[in-house]
């Protein structure tokens, strides 16, 4: 015992027989305890346990949330990039094959009683105030609007500070590696293809559900003169998309409205259908019993030859919330399946499925440029939400590239159509115009139809 402290000279030893219980094996990182003492192996990723109020905070939350909880409050924290950390320990796990047993009750007496030892016995240490709070019964319409609420009104000079430009807040599209192409070159040929996976025209009806702080609804307006109407049910996207409707004179071409999905069919212009309807990134916050009414409305919006565009996260059966952090913390209540069930409901609702593309490794590079420009301009956002909230985002960010990166997660466009009298689904015979030579993007021709650009001529202003 360190007599001028209190402090015990050797945490990392008595810790040490807990964590390799807890885990099923040797600890696949190194370990730093608060006294300066250490174990596990010396050449791996090195964990800094900064105060024994981590330990209680893992006897009250043991598992994912606990060890979430303790790095956003710092009790927790990596010496090395964490991005390269994380990578490190679930290589070392998956070589090591740990696979944690589930402890029993004198396993957790046993972890007590070291705990008591190091002095990290205690009440239950506050929870860190980023920490979704959500009441009523799931998926009801005044819980959606505090879920999204939750995420998306954080406030627009957040996410103008973490996006790019176009203020696209979903997977990019990356077509060229070369050195002057970036996240917002990536977001709009994305959007560009979806207008031509769509087959807009001017003139032609748009509905964006989910329009996010509108990318696509600004893009399919001013680019292709499309007449759009934007849902979301963000205040501060309605009010930003709002705003940039109005900077750029696109009144007459845009409508915004602040409500529910479940709403949209009491919006004016709904009767007689939409020529093609959009839903980026935002079927995965429908929910699961709710998603098949969700694809029916999909269907009910487009007139006869009319198409959906779906961009959707998908994911297995374990963990299709994304995991007790995810949930708690970035996205409650959100629901991912995997990409065959949201095909499948699709076809159920009456939807003709035509295409669908793979965007996993694009999401990848696109979450790597957010997170750039998290730690770029780190000071910034501590300034802006607090240390905490940004210690979230770059666990969430980290943890993301790192799940699509190692296909727990994948994201998919589905193209879909609502067939007419007889079948006829009016959809060109291949996908000839869709796709161009990497750093370019198709031209928008009078008559609708695509044709490769020169790159020099990609519209630098269309998404902003």
């Amino acid at each position: 015992m360190n007599t001028t402290t209190g402090t015990p000279a050797c945490a990392a030893q008595r810790i040490a027989p807990v964590i390799e219980q807890f885990l099923g094996g040797p600890p696949p990182v190194r370990i730093r305890m608060w006294d300066g003492s250490e174990t596990g192996p010396a050449d791996a990723p090195t964990v800094h346990v900064r105060s024994r109020r981590a330990l209680r905070r893992l006897l009250w939350q043991p598992g994912e949330l606990g060890l979430a909880e303790a790095y956003i409050s710092g009790d927790i924290d990596l010496a090395d990039d964490l991005a390269d950390g994380l990578r490190a320990m679930r290589r070392a796990s998956r070589e090591q094959g740990l696979k944690a047993p589930r402890p029993g009750l004198a396993d957790r007496v046993r972890a007590a009683g070291t705990a008591l030892r190091l002095g990290a016995v205690g009440p239950r240490p506050p929870v860190p105030a980023a920490r979704a709070g959500l009441r009523g019964a799931l998926h009801s319409k005044a819980r959606d609007r505090a879920a999204i609420s939750h995420h998306y009104d954080l406030s627009n000079d957040f996410y103008a500070l973490l996006l790019d430009e176009t203020m696209a807040y979903s997977c990019g599209y990356w077509t060229s590696d070369a050195p002057d192409y970036g996240p917002a070159d990536a977001q709009r040929d994305k959007l560009e293809l979806i207008c031509h996976k769509l087959g807009l025209r001017p003139g032609a009806r748009l509905l964006d559900i989910g329009c996010g702080w509108g990318s696509l609804t600004l893009h399919a307006a001013a680019r292709h003169g499309v007449r759009v109407t934007a849902v979301t049910l963000a205040a501060e996207q309605a009010a930003y998309v709002r705003g940039e409707v109005r900077a750029r004179g696109l009144e007459d071409l845009v409508e915004v409205h602040r409500c529910d999905y479940r709403d949209v069919a009491g919006l004016p212009g709904f009767q007689g259908g939409y020529d093609a309807v959009s839903t980026v990134e935002m079927g995965e916050h429908v929910g699961d019993a709710e998603y098949p009414a969700f694809t029916a409305l999909l269907h009910a919006v487009l007139r006869p030859q009319g198409r959906a565009l779906v961009q959707q996260m998908s994911r297995g059966s374990t963990a299709p919330g994304g995991g007790a952090f995810i949930e708690s913390y970035i996205a409650p209540d959100m629901h991912m399946r995997p990409l065959g069930e949201t095909v499948e409901l699709l076809e159920g609702a009456g939807l003709e499925v035509r295409d669908v593309e793979s965007m996993r490794e694009h999401y990848v590079l696109t979450v790597e440029a957010w997170h750039r420009t998290l730690e770029e301009r780190w000071p910034e956002f501590v300034a802006l939400v607090g240390e905490e909230t940004a210690r979230v985002w770059r666990l969430y960010l980290v943890g993301g590239a790192l799940a699509f990166e190692e296909r727990r997660m994948g994201v998919d466009q589905i193209l879909s159509v609502r067939p007419g009298a007889g079948g006829s689904a009016g959809m060109p015979a291949s996908r000839h115009g869709w796709y161009t030579e990497p750093g370019t993007v198709p031209a928008q021709r009078g008559d609708g139809a695509g044709t490769p650009a020169d790159g020099a001529d990609r519209d630098k202003g269309a998404g902003r």
